[in-house]
């Protein structure tokens, strides 16, 4: 399944999705279903703050973040990193957590199920007929 439609199905099934977008492993922007490309932006570099500081805060040496949950008054920001990439969904002001990051691991995955190109098969090179030079 493509990012684009993987999102639109994640913020069709779960009700408390407001917003998602898909973050490639250097951070950008892969596919958003905010249509408006600086909303996506400001999402992405808010999750990359979020991740930042995280990983400022605690785990061990090297260790990356890979859930995060962050909540204010107005709603919250799940982020989910799995695979190089990071899923970043935001929320209501009172969201079930655990339903979101079952939505949020099920959209991943179906984006590691999708089939894989097939690489093109190569032919062996022809045989020069014996006695050729």
């Amino acid at each position: 399944m493509d990012a684009a439609r993987a999102l639109a199905d994640l913020t069709e099934i779960s009700s408390e999705i407001e917003a998602a977008v898909l973050l490639d492993e250097a951070g950008a922007v892969v596919a958003s279903t905010p249509d408006d490309a600086e909303r996506a932006g400001r999402i992405a570099v808010g999750a990359r703050r979020l991740l930042e500081r995280a990983r400022e805060a605690g785990g061990r040496e090297g260790e990356e973040p890979r859930r995060l949950e962050a909540g204010t008054g107005a709603g919250s920001v799940f982020v989910l990193r799995r695979e190089g990439r990071t899923l970043v969904a935001t929320t209501g002001r009172t969201p079930t957590a655990g339903l979101v990051f079952y939505d949020l691991e099920r959209c991943l995955q179906s984006l590691e199920e999708a089939p894989k190109p097939k690489p093109k098969r190569r032919r062996a090179p022809k045989k020069q007929a014996d006695g050729a030079a």
